[in-house]
This record gives structure tokens, C-alpha cells and sequence, in this order.
């Protein structure tokens, strides 16, 4: 059994100064007695011998390696473009004519 009591629930929530009501206490009481069991029955089975893992199944990247490929030219990134002036896409001002 966990040794998880009002009196430390109570505690716990000054130090973060949380205003608990009695049924908040009697509730969180309870749920952090199941959590700090549950870690404790994890501890009794996690051993040396037993590798730590993050994940159940081995992971590997499936991502290409990070290489430069061919590039577009100005000409055929603007093509689509509403508006192109020297080179660049135009757009509208949003922030006013004080620029």
C-alpha cells in the first residue's frame, strides 16, 4: 500500500498553492495512491537484466538522407505567380504606406 495520506495530499497542494476542497483531497488521495502503486509494481519487475526501452518495437528512420536535388529555375517558380516583379513575387502591403 502506497503511503499517500490527505495530510501529504493537503501539503502538496499548498506548496503549489492550490486551494483544495475535502472531496478534491479524498479524490486526488486515492489516484495518487493507484499511480504510486503502480510504480512499484513496475520497479519490482524492471531489473537489470531488463533493457530499457522507449518503445515495444525496434525503430528505425525511414527518411532519405538530406540531399540537394534539382532546383527550379526563377522563371518556372514564377510562372503561377499572380504578380512578379524582378524576379520576386509581389504582394500587397498589410501593413499600411508608413514602411
Amino acid at each position: 500500500m502506497s503511503e499517500i495520506s490527505p495530510e501529504l495530499v493537503r501539503h502538496l497542494g499548498a506548496l503549489a498553492r492550490i486551494q483544495l476542497s475535502d472531496g478534491e483531497v479524498d479524490r486526488l488521495t486515492q489516484q495518487l495512491s493507484v499511480i504510486v502503486d503502480n510504480i512499484a509494481k513496475v520497479s519490482e519487475v524492471a531489473t537489470p537484466e531488463v533493457a530499457a526501452t522507449s518503445h515495444p518495437i525496434p525503430l528505425e528512420n525511414v527518411f532519405r538522407p538530406d540531399v540537394a536535388g534539382d532546383m527550379l529555375t526563377t522563371e518556372q517558380v514564377l510562372q503561377n505567380a499572380p504578380d512578379a516583379v524582378d524576379g520576386r513575387f509581389r504582394v500587397t502591403a498589410i501593413l499600411g504606406e508608413e514602411q
